[in-house]
């Protein structure tokens, strides 16, 4: 009789997250992306039934309008209301991910050496690496706590800062986040935010445009729709830079794209506009049923702890105490049920992420209880 099992993956083997996250697309039991893959809601819903007008209307109505008004719908929402909205200062891509690959072309052209956050989610440090930067760990905990060193920053052309971080959920304050811009100007270092996760906290919501602006350092902001709204992976990410960043920003992007379509950045204001009606609201009370039925459900597994207490971010990560993450993914995969091993998020030492998983919560609650009563059945079994 032919073995039908999948194959077991080695340490060796390990690939990036992208990867493990492939493996899952077609399970009922994807809890490993963390793209937005909960049912609509009533007000989004009305938004995919409107689609055949909002076809019409991006026939008719200018681009650069639509445009306009997509940016400044979904930037008012999430609190940005300082965000440059000078030509040339927000572009439009088809992901964050390209809008990563235009920001790390880019910034390979003035300098080789980047300090990037740690851990945070692998694409980040693997687009970086691609176009030659050496990188730098910075500890989470240094982001957070004092004064960046000196030596470091003179050594480096950019900072680069995940906030809300993936996957711990930390946010950097406006007091700190203004420290850092502030280190950044001083250091001539241009400072980097990606913001993917902005929408599932409100700490996330004060005006980050305004910090910058105010701080006189030079920036470059990486915000993203994905995560948001499930919209079949229809999305945008937006580049926004300030004045004078010393980047080929618009050169470089107009090497990989002309802009986005008209109909994805009609769909994003309609979205943002509900969410503005109290759409953000749901979402976030929906994330935090999905986190409670995880934290319920695994309550009293022995070794099973929490990380990230405070966390809204739409992912949750589960330390399994003596376990290894990568043992019981495959025990997972078994039972058609994927997460992530959380080794790959820490991209300088693998190893000290070795006993997490990462739980995403844009599912339905059906989904989640279901994948939390399967693990808890893998985690307790003798």
């Amino acid at each position: 009789m032919q073995d039908t099992r999948p194959p077991v993956v080695t340490d060796d083997e390990l690939g990036n997250l992208t990867q493990f996250e492939f493996l899952a697309l077609s399970s009922s039991l994807n809890l490993a992306d963390g793209h937005a893959r909960q049912d609509l809601t009533l007000g989004q819903q009305r938004v995919v039934d409107d689609l055949p007008q909002l076809w019409a209307q991006a026939v008719k109505q200018p681009v650069d309008e639509i445009e306009r008004e997509a940016i400044g719908t979904y930037f008012e929402v999430l609190g940005q209301r300082s965000y440059p909205a000078a030509e040339g200062r927000v572009l439009s891509c088809y992901s964050s991910s390209v809008a990563m690959e235009i920001f790390a072309r880019s910034l390979a052209t003035v300098t080789d050496r980047i300090a990037l956050v740690h851990p945070t989610f692998d694409n980040i440090p693997d687009i970086l690496r691609g176009v030659g930067l050496e990188l730098v760990a910075v500890e989470e905990e240094q982001l957070h706590g004092g004064d960046l060193d000196a030596a470091l920053l003179d050594s480096v052309g950019c900072l680069f800062v995940t906030t809300p971080n993936n996957p711990t959920g930390k946010v950097v304050s406006r007091e700190r986040l203004a420290r850092l811009a502030e280190q950044c100007a001083r250091h001539d270092v241009v400072l980097t935010l990606d913001t993917s996760f902005r929408g599932f906290d409100p700490a996330a919501h004060y005006d980050h445009y305004e910090v910058l602006r105010d701080s006189g350092c030079r920036w470059v902001v990486i915000e993203d729709t994905g995560k948001l709204w499930p919209t079949l992976e229809l999305k945008v990410g937006w580049l926004v830079s300030s004045e004078h960043n010393g980047l080929p920003l618009g050169k470089v992007y107009s090497d990989i794209l002309l802009g986005v379509s008209p109909l994805v950045l009609l769909m994003i204001k309609r979205l943002a506009e509900d969410a503005a009606d109290g759409g953000l609201a749901d979402l976030h009370r929906f994330i935090a049923t999905n986190r409670a039925i995880v934290r319920d459900g695994l309550a009293g597994v022995p070794g099973v702890t929490f990380p990230d207490p405070l966390s809204r971010a739409s992912v949750e990560r589960v330390h399994l105490g003596s376990r290894s993450g990568l043992a019981v993914w495959q025990e997972l995969r078994q039972h058609n049920l994927f997460a992530l091993p959380c080794g790959p998020f820490h991209w300088a030492r693998p190893e000290e992420g070795g006993n997490c998983l990462r739980i995403a919560l844009s599912r339905s609650a059906t989904a989640v209880e279901a994948a939390t009563r399967l693990l808890r059945s893998v985690l307790v079994a003798p």
